[in-house]
């Protein structure tokens, strides 16, 4: 290898000698803004990459992480980008493209999916996916669900933005035993007529059912062989709201009940005359519930 190109030092290396490892789709108005912020400030941090010489040892390298640089300074017409480089294997290179791929506020959930399917198809288990990439073991768990139970269908979601990565999981988690169930989630979450925690209360709702009886979803399909559809599970989540809605207004009157209660007797017990009356019918006591809401003590003072 060329003293120029060692392993650990910042050098000016010809585009043309660069490979992309990992390619990844960009969203166009983000890549123009790169193009433009290098234009008029320059690189302010440097691309990584590894060395690879070819067969007859002229210099090559593989793109580590920086792939939007990369392709702005060869947009931009330049020949040649400032590039640390790194000793690393294919394995350890393709991690550290994967984690910037990450760490990045917006990234595609197809190329996190690929990745993650990547490092277990190399024999990773979820502990070392997750300690590689920084994610937590529960998600990159979720994650390996998806792709090992062949939920297509979500995972297609995924990719054209219909459905998002942590939403699909939920849904998959719900319809393990259950795909009905889990096609009407959703077709509810894309059509939006459930969304966020209302897409987790209406699965909770079939879960109930499914404990508890029928009574709980009456919505629902009778026949347990017609399965569940996206508008029986709307209409059971509707239904349940109104009927909280209902209890929450019982449970107010009820309260505003109490309260006259026991406002009228602490009134009409202050009435010495009352008092009396009620003593020598032998009704001058209350019970002890009723009693401590009357007077702070449980009994007249």
């Amino acid at each position: 290898m060329s003293r120029d190109h060692r392993p650990g030092s910042l050098q000016q290396i010809p585009l043309a000698q660069i490979e992309v490892l990992n390619s990844r789709e960009r969203n166009a108005q983000a890549f123009e803004a790169i193009v433009e912020n290098i234009r008029v400030l320059g690189l302010k941090k440097p691309i990584t990459v590894t060395p690879r010489p070819k067969p007859d040892g002229s210099p090559h390298f593989l793109l580590v992480c920086g792939e939007g640089r990369f392709k702005a300074f060869g947009l931009l017409g330049h020949a040649r980008i400032p590039a640390h480089v790194i000793e690393a294997s294919d394995e350890e290179a393709f991690i550290m493209s994967l984690a910037e791929n990450i760490a990045r506020r917006k990234y595609s959930p197809l190329e996190l999916l690929d990745g993650i399917d990547r490092l277990r198809a190399q024999g990773h288990d979820k502990k070392a996916i997750a300690a590689k990439t920084g994610l937590s073991p529960e998600y990159v768990s979720g994650l390996l669900n998806l792709i090992t139970n062949g939920e297509q269908r979500l995972l297609a979601a995924v990719g054209t933005g219909k459905i998002a990565l942590n939403v699909a999981l939920m849904i998959a988690n719900a319809g393990d035993d259950d795909k009905s169930l889990q096609t009407a989630l959703q077709e509810a979450y894309e059509s939006g007529q459930l969304r966020g925690n209302q897409l987790t209360q209406a699965q909770r709702l079939v879960q109930r059912r499914k404990t508890l009886g029928r009574s709980m979803a009456r919505s629902l399909p009778r026949n347990k062989g017609a399965g569940i559809t996206s508008s029986s599970l709307v209409r059971t989540y509707q239904k349940e709201m109104e009927r909280q809605k209902l209890l929450i207004k019982r449970a107010d009157f009820a309260q505003q009940g109490v309260l006259f209660i026991t406002q009228a007797l602490r009134q009409l017990y202050a009435d010495e005359h009352f008092a009396t009356l009620l003593r020598a019918e032998g009704l001058d006591t209350l019970p002890e519930l009723l009693a401590e809401r009357v007077w702070p003590k449980g009994h007249p003072t």
